[in-house]
């Protein structure tokens, strides 16, 4: 039953349905009924907890549902949005990959950062316009910056005019 609540949330993540997060003040046990194991869990002060919900790598969306020390759920938010992704923008510089990972999510593709050394992480997100959100990360493990740039799965062969 378990894998087939994970697979219900995949496949409606995936197709863009809306989907309703378990209300506030339900336990660990409902969210992981209801949607499965999550992809990863962080800790939060106080003794809580955040599970993430990815979709990755071709997923467009995540889910962080936070729980409080007694395990119960005090909010759910899809991160990688337009909006979160913004915001994320102006306060990400000096970010560990710790509180990247926590904030965003598991990213959808790694690569190495090239001749400026570290890491580029990319998520895909829900857009009309074929873009994903990269996250350029430094040898020292902090966040450099964050944009929106074209996703190279949208590159396509030209077999010439059409």
């Amino acid at each position: 039953m378990k894998s087939m609540c994970s697979w219900a949330l995949v496949c409606a993540l995936s197709a863009g349905c809306v989907v309703k997060p378990p209300a506030p003040g339900a336990t660990e046990a409902d969210v992981v009924q209801r949607w499965g194991q999550p992809t990863a869990r962080y800790g939060l002060p106080a003794g809580g907890q955040r599970l993430e919900y990815a979709t990755g790598p071709f997923g467009r969306s995540t889910w962080m549902v936070d729980l409080d020390a007694s395990g119960r759920l005090t909010g759910a938010a899809q991160v990688l949005t337009d909006s979160s992704l913004q915001a994320f923008q102006a306060r990400a510089p000096g970010m560990s990959r710790d509180e990247l990972r926590m904030t965003l999510g598991t990213p959808g593709n790694r690569r190495s950062g090239g001749r400026q050394g570290g890491e580029i992480w990319s998520w895909r997100y829900e857009t009309n316009e074929c873009f994903w959100f990269r996250v350029s990360i430094g040898d020292d493990g902090r966040v450099r910056d964050g944009g929106f740039y074209p996703d190279p799965a949208c590159d396509r062969p030209s077999d010439g005019p059409n």
